[in-house]
């Protein structure tokens, strides 16, 4: 008998029919209660923060305070919440003028958003009283704060840097380059120079073959190149102050956590493997899995990092379903631009030489496709990404046809932005 499933994609969902006597599991995060007081929980972890005095305390000295947000691509971390609520408690529990006040959205190499997506982050109230702009990773007004050990020059956004107060409001996630999102990801990438990004995301290749470094993946921080590049980048920042937010499965907010730029972020990390992470017993012949829906599906560039997480349930050469809407195409400007270089061939030389974020992620994508067989339920045309072996459908019914699933074991993944699936290790039990 078939059961039908829901899964988010873009503003809508989509149902698809399983045969039950074939799904093996229905992966979900952990059940996280999310908050109930999210002002209160703010407030109370400014005043209470993980090794650090209080940001009260802090800003009270501070003459001018530079709030560091993440740009919409990560609207799902709601910050039109959170950055009134701290902007209330600058201005009224520590003193603070509007004018004292910037903030400067992590764009990392993205394009700068428009006034409109400004005004729907911060909100249009905040955004009429306090300065808002893009960081733009080109600009000539970055300042130099020195070279890490891993050699990578290291110039941040100007206003940042002569700031009195840098206060960086980021979210916890799985990262497939960096092991997880958030915190030092404020400050590299998110308001630093284009040599400096470029820098430090060329260690996600491997220095000796044209694959994945394999220091790096999802939830790998030791060791890792990239994060232990950034770490040392942010280390260089003065007074520096960390907000990092977690949400559950369903992008609720469940956690925040302030204080010290290492060391609360770090427990944001822990509490990110405690929801996301999930044991199984088996990988899977069939995985299908979406996104999350907009805005987590609003690209290839974003949406695929549901891929990253969820190809841990699945078994070589088995088959992905992935619904991802792709309203924006690759996204990021460059990603769909390497489909030149790896159709004539010169795709590694070019890569190498002139090192891009979307042209890295577009990389693992291809890389993906080659181990697994990727059917892709989307907007963007199939003649677009059929160079890089993804199979992409406007058809469902099509989609489900080609994917044989008649006699083959199947992991529902409703959300595979949020969960990390583990094979449980046997001879640990």
């Amino acid at each position: 008998m078939k059961k039908d499933y829901q899964f988010r994609y873009g503003s809508t969902s989509v149902t698809i029919p399983v045969e039950e006597s074939q799904v093996i599991g229905v992966i979900d995060g952990n059940k996280t209660e999310p908050l109930k007081d999210i002002k209160g929980t703010l407030i109370n972890t400014l005043e209470n923060p993980i090794d650090s005095p209080a940001l009260s305390a802090i800003a009270k000295d501070a003459n001018s305070i530079v709030i560091v947000i993440s740009d919409m691509t990560r609207f799902w971390m709601r910050q039109d919440v959170i950055v009134p609520i701290l902007v209330e408690y600058l201005i009224g529990k520590c003193g603070k003028r509007y004018e004292d006040l910037e903030i400067i959205i992590a764009t990392g190499t993205h394009v700068g958003a428009p006034e409109e997506d400004l005004r729907t982050l911060v909100t249009s109230e905040i955004y009429d009283k306090v300065r808002t702009v893009n960081h733009d990773c080109r600009s000539e007004d970055l300042v130099y704060l020195g070279k890490t050990s891993y050699g990578t020059p290291v110039s941040v956004n100007g206003d940042a840097a002569r700031a009195d107060l840098v206060i960086c409001l980021g979210a916890a996630t799985y990262h497939v380059m960096a092991g997880f999102g958030g915190g030092r990801k404020s400050i590299l990438p998110g308001i630093s120079s284009l040599e400096t990004i470029k820098h430090n995301h060329a260690y996600s290749l491997s220095p000796d073959a044209f694959t994945t470094n394999p220091e790096i993946g999802n939830g790998v921080l030791e060791g890792n190149p990239l994060n232990e590049d950034m770490l040392e980048a942010a280390a260089m920042m003065k007074n520096l102050f960390m907000i990092t937010l977690v949400t559950d499965t369903e992008f609720r907010l469940a956690s925040i956590f302030s204080g010290h730029w290492k060391t609360s972020w770090l427990r944001a990390c822990d509490e990110v493997r405690a929801i996301y992470t999930v044991p199984i017993k088996e990988k899977a012949d069939v995985v299908i899995t979406s996104c999350g829906g907009f805005p987590k599906d609003e690209s290839l560039y974003q949406g695929t990092k549901a891929v990253d997480n969820v190809i841990s349930s699945l078994k070589d050469g088995g088959t992905l379903i992935l619904l991802l809407e792709g309203r924006n195409g690759g996204g990021s400007p460059d990603y769909f631009s390497w489909i030149g270089p790896l159709v004539d061939g010169t795709f590694e030389k070019e890569l190498r030489e002139n090192f891009t974020v979307g042209g890295y992620i577009f990389f693992l994508n291809c890389e993906q496709a080659r181990r697994f067989n990727i059917l892709m339920y989307s907007s963007i045309p199939a003649e677009t990404v059929a160079p890089m072996g993804i199979r992409a459908y406007d058809d469902l019914d099509k989609l489900l046809s080609d994917a044989e699933l008649d006699g083959k074991s199947v992991y529902i993944i409703p959300t595979g932005s949020t969960v990390l699936p583990v094979v449980e290790n046997k001879e640990s039990k």
